[in-house]
């Protein structure tokens, strides 16, 4: 795996400008990733006040996370192959201006039919920055250096998801909800200007191809309907049952459409992904292992929260506190397999982190409505220093399987495997939680709640 891993270098960045220090323009994607993190994360914490403030129901309000969620995995690999074509660096400014205008309308917006559009459209610059984030930073670095520069990338990321539900918890105590969204026009301003002066798009965007190629309005089409349509049944916004119509249709629907792309991105001349580079082993195997990881890494993100409020009547910030555990242990795993890995190969640390899931998995099952935090603790940091483990050599691999000419969508392409990874083992791991209380007795009045704009 080891010399797998490293056969595509070729083209790969060999070196940074002379006299430049590559950690500057490294600094101007990373503040915006934190920034695009936090930003996710905050605007949970966010729905309560913002349902009251434009008096809708609380299952109305969810759509301003949906909107954005949808958005942004709808178009992130179109934006990759974008920034492919004409410059990553060009992709990564449009990106920050389109973000910072739709945060301010959804800070100022009047209406809650208007603020579901900000979202949207912020979502749409926050798709345009992921895109392109990963092969900017890989970049600016020597090949041999991939795996830190992807650790890194995940300590930041790991950084903004323990951060942002922190700050908007403190900002909330004193302001209204519009000011968790003015305060991050602060850092993507700063991105901005910094972008602006350090990023060289000869730089960013070298080895692209020189031929004149078409962007594939089709191949970005179709997959972008049939990823909203899968996010869409996945989550199950209109709480429809598995076997209706709705939801029979839409499965049929995603299959035809995923059947359209691949046929016409195997036979355009410019495919939007080249499908053929997954004949690629290490390519298409680790793709797959990524996935899996994600679908069964991540679902405690979302069943620990209710299982510490809901079961174990903990309060609000004493679990902020606690689930702080996972990011500190994701930053602290993430430096370690990748700055290790491109010494000694990424497989070891693919291999830990994928057992440690196991681990993880079995001491969670141990819980109980009386578990000591002497055990819940360092579980729940276990589980951050698996996803660290594994998740930066899987992405190091991949992004290092293909040539720096397709690192913008590629990139984009290992971003959308970890969302759909999430969202399909949050999906699943639910759906496990709820058939099992339904099966003892239990009744979830979600209309209840969600009638509620309270």
């Amino acid at each position: 795996m080891t010399e797998a891993t490293s056969q595509s270098t070729e083209g790969n960045p060999s070196d940074s400008p002379k006299g430049s220090n590559p950690w500057i323009g490294y600094s101007a994607v990373g503040i915006t990733l934190v920034t695009m993190v936090m930003s996710m994360t905050m605007t949970t914490v966010a729905l309560s006040p913002i349902a009251e403030h434009f008096n809708v129901t609380l299952r109305s309000v969810a759509w301003v996370v949906i909107v954005q969620g949808l958005t942004i995995t709808a178009l992130m690999m179109p934006m990759g192959r974008l920034g492919d074509m004409i410059g990553r660096r060009r992709v990564h400014l449009a990106g920050l201006v389109i973000f910072i205008v739709g945060t301010i309308v959804t800070a100022t917006a009047p209406g809650f039919g208007l603020l579901i559009g900000a979202r949207v459209l912020s979502a749409v610059g926050n798709s345009m920055l992921q895109s392109v984030g990963t092969a900017i930073m890989l970049s600016l670095f020597p090949a041999s250096e991939r795996g830190k520069v992807l650790g890194t990338q995940s300590t930041m990321v790991a950084i903004g998801a323990a951060c942002g539900p922190i700050f908007a918890g403190v900002v909330l105590q004193f302001f209204d909800w519009q000011a968790i969204f003015l305060a991050m026009l602060i850092p993507m301003s700063v991105s901005l200007v910094l972008s602006l002066i350090v990023l060289d798009e000869k730089v960013v965007s070298q080895n692209q191809r020189t031929r004149k190629e078409s962007f594939d309005y089709l191949g970005a089409g179709l997959s972008a309907v049939a990823v909203t349509i899968a996010v869409i049944l996945l989550n199950n916004p209109f709480r429809s049952a598995v076997l209706s119509p709705l939801v029979i249709g839409g499965a049929i629907t995603t299959i035809i459409l995923f059947g359209m792309f691949v046929r016409w991105e195997l036979r355009t001349a410019s495919p939007m992904l080249e499908l053929r580079l997954f004949a690629n082993r290490v390519l298409s195997t680790t793709s797959i292992a990524r996935l899996i990881g994600f679908m069964g890494g991540t679902a405690s993100f979302l069943l620990v929260p209710i299982y510490l409020i809901g079961i174990r009547q903990f309060e609000e910030a004493m679990v902020g506190l606690v689930l702080f555990l996972s990011p500190v242990g994701m930053a602290i795993a993430s430096q370690i397999s990748g700055r290790l890995g491109d010494r000694i190969g990424h497989f070891p640390f693919m291999s830990l982190g994928f057992l440690a899931v196991i681990v993880n998995s079995l001491m969670f099952a141990a819980f109980s409505d009386t578990t000591p935090m002497y055990y819940l603790m360092p579980v729940l940091l276990l589980n951050g220093l698996a996803l660290g483990l594994w998740n930066t050599p899987t992405n190091a691999v991949i992004v290092g399987a293909v040539p720096s000419s397709s690192l913008g969508v590629v990139g984009a392409l290992t971003n959308l495997i970890r969302n759909i990874g999430s969202v399909v083992g949050q999906a699943i791991s639910t759906a496990i939680v709820v058939g099992v209380m339904v099966a003892r007795g239990f009744d979830i009045p979600l209309s209840d709640v969600a009638d509620d704009p309270s």
